[in-house]
């Protein structure tokens, strides 16, 4: 099947945006709630919010919002084939990447960005996890598609930071040093996961939650990993470029990764170099990353949670373990 873009409607720049969502994680600080009682843990991703889609769905969700399916792509992993390999995730069989092994958050981007980059290299990606509750989606969704139309004219990664609601020190910070360049502000450093008081002074300073959301050209962003790790840069691209076989590509792939050493995106990629990022501020919308059993708790404590009608997702989108109901459960056993 070809997915090339029509040439009648070349002059269409959204016809270059692309999204990435993020589903190979373990999700292991939110093990306690996501253990069965029989001891199978359901990787969050794979797990609903108050009995609606999928937190994987939700994202799959978020990314329609700012592009086609056509033009998205999911990151899975291999050992976790039991949970995903009879979801519906509505997406082209090219787009679904599955990674052989763990090998950090870096080589979950660069994986799926050099396929993409492969069949359109005009492309511009916007990556999304899939662990994220998100209470006004369509606030979310008008910076995601803002951010994407920055990509088109800066050679930057637009980080969208969210206005903190509180001084939540489990969370990362992206501090600005005040100028801009439009909307979208220069970063001056991150904060990962600061004492409550000092959180607080990072938000008097203007100081934003680090949410793991962005998006780039895909040129550009990689540049970023060129300069990290250009040799597996160039195998990867290589394997990919050369092999029209699916099953000999994966093959190939699957024996490069087992000599990759662990890398992290937000460290080993973004934080070098801080004059390749930009960050664009979304107003508050209820996010949450749903990271811990402390911030489930805390979205489920939110007056408007508390009043929220239960999901109806349909069967087919819906995750295997429904992390209220667990949560509520937990509760009562103390």
């Amino acid at each position: 099947m070809s997915y090339e873009i029509d040439s009648a409607r070349a002059n269409d720049s959204t016809l270059h945006d692309w999204a990435i969502v993020l589903a190979g994680g373990e999700g292991s600080r939110l093990h306690t709630l996501t253990t069965t009682d029989g001891g199978v843990c359901v990787p969050k991703q794979f797990c609903s919010f108050n009995a609606g889609p999928s937190l994987l769905h939700a994202a799959l969700d978020r990314a329609a919002s700012a592009t086609a399916g056509a033009r998205t792509s999911v990151v899975l992993a291999r050992h976790h084939r039991r949970w995903w390999e009879h979801l519906y995730l509505g997406l082209p069989s090219d787009n679904v990447v599955v990674q052989p092994f763990s090998r950090g958050t870096a080589h979950g981007i660069l994986l799926p960005l050099l396929h993409i980059l492969h069949r359109d290299p005009d492309a511009s990606v916007l990556v999304l996890p899939s662990d994220h509750y998100v209470r006004g989606e369509r606030v979310l969704a008008a910076s995601l598609k803002q951010a994407l139309a920055q990509t088109r004219t800066r050679d930057e990664i637009i980080l969208l930071g969210m206005e903190p609601e509180e001084a939540d020190p489990e969370l990362g910070y992206i501090v600005t040093d005040g100028e801009r360049s439009g909307d979208v502000r220069a970063v001056a450093q991150f904060v990962e996961k600061p004492i409550a008081s000092r959180a607080g002074a990072l938000i008097q300073r203007g100081g934003l939650w680090n949410t793991f959301i962005f998006a780039a050209a895909g040129a550009a962003l990689l540049e970023a990993f060129e300069a990290r790790c250009p040799e597996t840069v160039a195998a990867l691209r290589g394997i990919i470029e050369q092999s029209s076989d699916r099953e000999v590509r994966d093959r190939r792939i699957a024996g490069l990764y087992e000599a990759l050493p662990q890398l992290d995106f937000s460290r080993d990629i973004l934080q070098r170099d801080s004059s390749r990022l930009g960050v664009l501020a979304v107003p508050r919308c209820g996010w949450s990353d749903l990271g811990t059993p402390r911030r489930v708790a805390d979205v489920l404590d939110r007056r408007e949670s508390r009043s929220m009608a239960p999901g109806v997702a349909a069967p087919h989108v819906r995750g295997f373990l429904d992390l209220a109901a667990r949560h509520a459960q937990l509760q009562v056993a103390r």
